[in-house]
């Protein structure tokens, strides 16, 4: 099997190199930034290369949220955010600005390692492709993960693309926000419903005219249903 490489963005040597030599008895294969100016620039010279980042939110020069933005306008690589902050704001910034996962300091190593593994898992599973879906006006290019209302291009993050996706293909089905977070986010992740709010927020807002197509259940969930 091919060596994963994992970029790993903290600003404490300590922690950074801690990480490092513990993914690297793992067969990981490892690159390092120490401020955020410095890890757009690795990010960009490997971009082919790099499977999965580690992305530390306070850092010198850019913060993480800026530089998780500057990597998304390239790649959907997978992206975990380690932070020392609390609080649900901080999460539900991560995932709008694109993060698959995100994990508070102080963690322990192999709980970090479960999480690397569970995300590289998601993105790599083999599953059945199904080119396109459409529904009234909205269609998904599922190979290609773009999306288009009434024939115009939107710009999705990756978890509102999964989001979109999941809703089209479960049609006329009321979808509770919990088998929204595990169909998207594993049930690994250990994260609020409020993620799900979020995202169908954005998603709304970006399907303008559309956005009828998403009904809240009052106390449940949400359904995808075309009038």
């Amino acid at each position: 099997m091919d060596k994963k490489t994992i970029l790993i963005v903290e600003d404490e040597d300590k922690l950074r190199m801690t990480v490092a030599d513990f993914l690297k008895i793992y067969d990981y294969e490892i690159l390092e930034a120490k401020d955020g100016e410095c890890a757009i620039k690795v990010f960009e010279e490997n971009i082919k290369k790099i499977d999965l980042v580690l992305l530390d939110i306070m850092l010198p020069v850019f913060d993480g949220q800026y530089v998780l933005k500057k990597i998304r306008e390239l790649s959907e690589v997978p992206v975990i955010m380690m932070t020392a902050k609390s609080g649900d704001y901080e999460q539900i910034k991560s995932f709008g600005n694109g993060v698959d996962d995100y994990i508070k300091k102080p963690f322990m190593l192999v709980l970090l390692k479960a999480r690397i593994e569970a995300v590289l898992k998601r993105v790599t599973k083999p599953e059945t492709i199904v080119d396109e879906l459409e529904a009234g006006a909205i269609k998904l290019d599922c190979a290609a993960r773009k999306a288009y209302v009434n024939g115009k291009y939107f710009v999705t993050t990756p978890k509102e693309f999964d989001v979109l996706r999941f809703m089209l293909k479960n049609q006329k089905v009321t979808l509770t926000r919990e088998q929204i977070l595990n169909a998207v986010w594993g049930e690994e992740y250990d994260g609020t419903y409020r993620t799900v709010d979020t995202i169908i927020k954005q998603i709304r807002i970006k399907l303008g005219d559309c956005q009828s197509y998403i009904k809240s259940i009052y106390g449940v969930g949400y359904i995808f249903e075309v009038e």
